[in-house]
């Protein structure tokens, strides 16, 4: 084929090549596998044993997490580069798709931890081959049509917020209402199918993305283009080599520190991980500051100009990726969920509607891309067509499950014994009593009602089995309460089981799953994201600086939604029973202030530095979302800590403070960025 990219729109969906859909499927599904495991991750790891949780503190669950959201941003630096220089981006897709099916294979076997570890190391590794060069096939297809690739990106973009709909809805609610297993391994299902179908039609792109030939003439192009080269110098090389070594031994080492007591930064017994990571941190300072101010003054402005960015980036990832984290446990833990009378009804129809709906119109697009690659690629579109049977499916599967459960109130056996306060005084404190629970001789047996949602088909005075996890009451069936005592046995713990009994039935009741929040920012994004669209291309454009600042603003006022509507929940408490209005708020402005930054900030960047140093730059932006993906997991770990200690507003409003402070503070430097910029716009 030849090299020209004209033959790619011979056959056309939507007014875009056929292989466009291809990506836009392929980036569907990772997408779907990467949300899908992000969501359910943090309440697994906390969840009960009995349930094949491991019942770690949000410390713990949150280190682990940050790390892993972290290296997702840094492998793609290392897998762009050997896709450029070695292998190639189709075969680097696959290669990555591969290793993240195999990540997913791993994860379903949770219950061993080190199946679990192995396979969140294999998505991370994975990713770094996926992420980079999905987009770069996109760049080089459209390389002869500059003026469609804004439009080619966008439907690109609907595909990740579509995948990342889709997991989040399907795998959060299959984790949480059936096994995290299957939550973990249905991701992995979808990202073997998305690397099949690329495989199978992966002729589409012709010699496009095959393995580079680079002449001498691109290189000197590249190494000359538009300013004075800038050569790393040796010690340049030696710092990079440093800094990189010490960000990653810091940000692996610290949730093993705190997990698992094996700590290689403690010497002696004095744990020295915040001297270890300073010294990276001001050698990385060093380092840039040194060779920016080698540049020559308008290449230099720009560069402080992209740092002042940096900054802004790393501070909103910090608060944004709390999603995952802890507004997870905000609204697993803190959020009354339980939907009852017309607002079941209501909650019903509208999740129905934003489930079947976009699914409908993403099957319309599958129906398009059949009529023009089905004769050429058959197996490509067989497993793409069998992902969607599969997806339809577990939708209605979901939607029957919903109509059928009812609210069941259940009456649960505890007893109350006088216990000490700290103040020397004594009180009546509440247990419950499991099987395996010795009641004290003294102590007064009573019952208590709690409600569970389930689809399970019980009558008045049936004896039901549950289990207590974190305030909340989740049904056993027989065979999940034989698990139950045999993971408990095995971990050398009493059993969790409770036996009650029904005492009242309530029909029309649903609850939401915690997870179920998270794809208010996928949909804020398809609904929103057009008029943010029209809005920049529109005289009224704001600059830069503002719209950083704007979107650190929004940030903050979503976090102000929740320090409002978590105001009235006394310190200390674990549980609570807050209105969803406020995570939905929560959501919509953070949402909001996405759309202000994140899209256009690889933007800025490609136009402020010269050519032959965008790679360069892109790296270091992925760098800086690491850390900002790191900074969350740590910040988000202090919820228990600062609730305890404070209140659980107290919490949120530190994320309200913080990115509006620093959101008027980069409004306040407009005109200092915009003579930074020189003229970039």
């Amino acid at each position: 084929m030849s090299n020209s990219t004209d033959s790619f729109f011979e056959s056309k969906v939507l007014g875009h090549p056929a292989g466009l859909f291809v990506l836009f499927f392929t980036e569907m599904w990772e997408r779907f596998s990467y949300y899908g495991m992000r969501a359910i991750l943090v309440l697994f790891l906390m969840s009960s044993i009995g349930i094949n949780g491991w019942d770690w503190t949000s410390k713990e669950s949150l280190s682990l997490y940050g790390t892993y959201t972290s290296l997702v941003y840094l492998t793609p630096i290392l897998g762009g580069f050997l896709a450029d220089k070695y292998i190639g981006y189709k075969k680097a897709v696959i290669l990555g798709a591969f290793i993240m099916t195999l990540g997913h294979l791993s994860m379903a076997m949770e219950f061993n931890k080190i199946f679990m570890f192995l396979g969140i190391g294999l998505l991370i590794v994975g990713n770094g081959f996926f992420k980079p060069n999905m987009t770069s096939i996109i760049s080089l297809m459209y390389k002869d049509h500059p003026e469609k690739k804004d439009g080619a990106y966008t439907i690109f973009y609907m595909g990740v917020n579509a995948g990342a709909f889709l997991g989040i809805m399907l795998c959060g609610y299959i984790g949480e209402k059936v096994a995290w297993s299957y939550g973990f391994g249905l991701a992995g299902i979808f990202m073997f199918l998305g690397m099949l179908q690329f495989y199978f039609a992966s002729k589409i792109f012709g010699t496009v993305g095959d393995k580079p030939e680079t002449s001498e003439n691109d290189e000197k192009q590249l190494e000359f283009e538009g300013d004075r080269f800038n050569p790393f110098t040796t010690l340049d090389k030696v710092l990079t080599v440093i800094c990189a070594f010490i960000g990653l031994t810091w940000v692996i080492n610290d949730p093993f520190s705190k997990i698992g007591n094996s700590n290689f930064l403690e010497i002696g017994g004095t744990d020295f991980s915040s001297q270890y990571i300073l010294i990276g941190v001001i050698l990385f300072l060093f380092l840039l500051i040194s060779r920016i101010l080698r540049y020559p003054d308008q290449t230099r402005d720009r560069m402080i100009a992209i740092i002042i960015f940096a900054v802004m980036t790393v501070c909103f990832w910090a608060c944004f990726e709390q999603a995952g984290g802890s507004m997870t446990i905000f609204a697993n833990d803190y959020t009354g969920r339980i939907m009852t009378g017309q607002w079941a009804t209501v909650f019903i129809v509208s999740n129905i509607l934003i489930t079947i709906i976009p699914l409908g119109i993403i099957t319309y697009v599958l129906f398009r891309l059949f009529q023009q690659t089905f004769g050429r690629f058959p197996l490509s579109n067989i497993f793409l067509g069998s992902s969607f049977i599969i997806i339809w499916g577990i939708v209605f599967w979901m939607i029957n499950r919903d109509l059928n459960s009812n609210s069941f109130i259940v009456d649960v056996p505890v007893y109350t014994v006088q216990e000490a306060t700290e103040a020397g005084e004594t009180e009546d404190v509440e247990h419950l009593i499991m099987e395996s629970t010795t009641v004290p001789t003294n102590a007064t047996r009573s019952t208590k009602e709690v409600a569970l949602v389930e689809p399970a088909q019980l009558a008045v005075g049936d004896e039901i089995k549950l289990i207590e996890v974190r305030g909340k009451y989740l049904f056993l069936d027989d065979e999940k309460a034989v698990k139950a005592r045999e993971r408990t046995q095995e971990a050398d713990r009493p059993s969790p089981v409770i036996v009650g009994n029904i005492k009242k039935i309530k029909e029309n009741e649903v609850e939401i799953g915690a997870t179920w929040f998270g794809i208010l920012n996928s949909l804020f994004i398809i609904i929103f994201a057009p008029l943010f669209s029209r809005w920049w291309e529109s005289k009224y454009n704001p600059s830069a600086a503002t719209k950083y600042g704007l979107g650190l603003i929004l940030l903050g006022i979503g976090f102000g939604a929740l320090a409002l509507g978590s105001s009235a929940i006394p310190p200390g408490a674990q549980v609570a029973t807050v209105s969803i209005i406020w995570l939905v708020l929560a959501y919509l402005f953070h949402t909001l202030g996405e759309l202000c930054l994140s899209p256009v900030a690889l933007s800025y960047i490609s136009k402020l530095v010269p050519g032959r140093m965008i790679a360069l730059m892109f790296g270091i932006w992925y760098i800086a979302i690491a850390i900002g993906n790191k900074v969350a997991g740590e910040m988000g770990g202090k919820i228990e800590e600062i609730t305890a200690q404070y209140s659980l507003s107290t919490f949120f409003l530190i994320f309200t403070i913080v990115p509006v402070t620093l959101g008027l503070l980069g409004i306040a430097l407009n005109p200092v960025v915009k003579r930074l910029m020189h003229g970039v716009r």
